[in-house]
């Protein structure tokens, strides 16, 4: 339900003055979310009931899970989510404010570099989600996670604890990856055609 709250407030906004950015709000605001709202709760929905190590104890259980999963992944992506919208976000409401119209952003100098600098916020911060995301993540999720348990007290230190639907963790941990990297791309197509744009423009004069 948030993401569509944050949908709807994206899409409210004045539209984006290029034909990628407003691709890029179309991508972004239906197609990433929709993924995530839905299969990410398919997915990742009930990881933690069905998380299990050997021995079979809730409190052991409970320990190894939280050190596998110090952020579970819907966490994280919508942050991500949430995150890369504030630059546009607090750009689209200004321009709001202001009346700016999309006219207005390619006509006028301070408008057109405001803009371009929100979007290479939006880049900046995709990049460092996308090196969280490998860092916490990885490329892949393994069916066997080791955990250590010393802290617990426990006979056997190192624990063995089976990672439910660990292969279509995998292909969804690729996915994001790809929306990600679709993501960028359109941001830094987004700069170039916006600075086309304006070279036109001025050439139109």
């Amino acid at each position: 339900m948030s993401l569509n709250y944050i949908k709807n407030f994206y899409e409210g906004c004045v539209k984006p003055p290029t034909v990628i950015g407003q691709f890029h709000t179309l991508f972004f605001g239906s197609v990433r979310m929709f993924f995530l709202g839905v299969l990410g709760f398919a997915v990742y929905g009930n990881e933690a009931l069905h998380f299990s190590c050997d021995p079979d104890r809730r409190e052991i259980n409970l320990f190894c899970y939280n050190q596998f999963r110090p952020i579970t992944p819907q966490v994280f992506w919508a942050l991500q989510l949430v995150i890369v919208l504030v630059p546009g976000a607090i750009f689209h409401l200004y321009a709001a404010c202001k009346s700016i119209n999309q006219e207005c952003i390619l006509q006028k100098p301070i408008y057109t570099v405001i803009y371009i600098l929100s979007v290479l916020l939006r880049i900046s911060l995709e990049v460092i989600a996308f090196w969280l995301q490998i860092h916490l993540f990885g490329f892949q999720v393994k069916a066997l996670y080791l955990c250590d348990a010393g802290s617990l007290g426990e006979k056997f230190t190192i624990i063995k604890c089976m990672v439910p639907e660990h292969f279509e963790k995998t292909i969804f941990l690729i996915a994001m990856y790809t929306f990600t990297v679709i993501t960028v791309v359109l941001c830094v197509a987004e700069v170039f055609e916006i600075i086309f744009r304006r070279f036109c423009f001025l050439i139109g004069q």
